[in-house]
């Protein structure tokens, strides 16, 4: 599907002013990374309330403190966005501390996106504000992302697209080339891309969402969505359907 992303534009920057009256928040506060995914985020929402801020927060890795906070700068300086920093460093060595047990790898990393979260929200509890999402629709079906973490939000005005597309939007909107040609990473630890991680690549990913492509890594996409169902549903409650 070949998208307009000048109806694109108009129709999530309307989408986001909806959200913000109808809850009668003051603003918006996102977690900016530097990445893709934040920096399209920061654009939509910059262009539909103006009290937008951006929140870096690095935690433990080299290239959260290097790469990612100086690609973050540069995006806040181009496209005039209100930013802050806070190291979470000290409170992750706090937590990981505090527990009886050492933890496995999985378990640590995961603790970054979480405190990540629980910063966002402390800051738009304080100013008033709705925290917005920057998970885009590869990684939601693949899973790649944590549970209370980076899919924690109010709303996301980018979940429907796939990496590919939000390269064009990127594109389309004037972002500088760093941001849609750099290797997409969560930057959980040193030297980590998502499509490493994963094992599989975005393009891959994103022709089978966007095609119906069914390439050599298909099982490999179906089995991730399928193991990683449970981040994308409701929260199962007894005695209570979806809806009650």
């Amino acid at each position: 599907m070949i998208r307009d992303y000048a109806k694109e534009t108009t129709d999530r920057v309307a989408w986001i002013k909806q959200i913000l009256a109808d809850s009668r928040a003051r603003g918006i506060v996102f977690g900016s990374s530097g990445g893709k995914d934040s920096v399209l985020v920061g654009i939509l929402c910059k262009m539909a309330c103006e009290n937008t801020l951006g929140v870096i927060l690095p935690c433990e890795s080299k290239r959260n403190f290097e790469e990612d906070t100086k690609d973050a700068l540069l995006f806040a300086e181009h496209f005039g966005i209100e930013h802050i920093s806070a190291d979470l460093t000290t409170a992750k060595q706090a937590i990981v501390a505090a527990l009886p047990m050492e933890l496995n790898a999985a378990a640590s990393t995961n603790i970054n996106p979480r405190l990540r979260m629980t910063a966002l929200y402390a800051i738009a509890a304080t100013y008033g504000a709705l925290v917005a999402g920057t998970g885009n629709r590869s990684e939601t079906h693949m899973g790649y992302f944590t549970k209370w973490g980076d899919g924690g939000c109010d709303f996301n005005p980018i979940a429907d697209l796939t990496v590919a597309e939000i390269y064009e939007f990127l594109q389309y909107l004037g972002a500088p080339k760093i941001f849609w040609t750099k290797a997409p990473s969560a930057g959980l630890f040193e030297g980590q891309t998502d499509e490493q991680e994963m094992g599989i690549s975005y393009a891959e990913i994103d022709s089978y969402l966007l095609n119906g492509e069914i390439g050599t890594n298909y099982e490999k996409i179906e089995r991730a969505h399928k193991i990683s169902e449970h981040k994308r549903v409701p929260i199962k409650r007894y005695g209570l359907s979806a809806g009650s």
